[in-house]
């Protein structure tokens, strides 16, 4: 297992828009479908875009994870960082087992489907759910802290 906390050949990314999230998920399947696409990080692509795929759609189902209240106020405290700032890579989510949800073995051909549904909803339609840390969200910030987690989590696979 990598520390990803460590790896230094991610790629740097900045996503304004789900479609320019979209644009680049989609450059790396064909990156993996042509036998391009490089990992420094531990994931597949359709591990990577299963995990997203779940945390996206955690706005409409709700996060079966209820941090402690002093873990929500200290993350709270910093809110605004992590709708405009970058993801630290390496954090585990302590008691997690893999330290997050949505780690679990997944195909291209299973992950990207879902992953294109849930993101075209994100898009399209408000989340419902508050955020398991921050609380309720508008359908902006929904979006920057769904991007920001794809910068983080997409960064790791490079297309050759």
């Amino acid at each position: 297992m990598i520390d990803t906390g460590k790896v230094t050949l991610r790629r740097q990314l900045h996503f304004e828009s789900i479609d320019q999230m979209m644009a680049d998920a989609e450059a790396l399947v064909e990156a993996e479908k042509s036998g391009r696409l490089k990992r420094v990080g531990n994931w597949t692509l359709g591990q990577t875009l299963n995990h997203l795929a779940t945390w996206m759609e955690f706005a409409y189902t709700g996060s079966p994870l209820n941090p402690p209240f002093f873990i929500r106020w200290l993350v709270r405290m910093k809110r605004k960082q992590f709708f405009v700032g970058p993801m630290p890579a390496g954090v585990k989510i302590p008691g997690v087992p893999g330290g997050s949800l949505g780690t679990e073995p997944a195909t291209l051909e299973e992950a990207l489907p879902r992953f294109r549904r849930v993101a075209d909803r994100l898009k399209k339609e408000t989340p419902t759910m508050p955020h398991n840390l921050f609380g309720p969200l508008s359908h902006v910030e929904w979006q920057a802290i769904n991007l920001r987690h794809a910068e983080l989590h997409l960064s790791f696979l490079q297309p050759a």
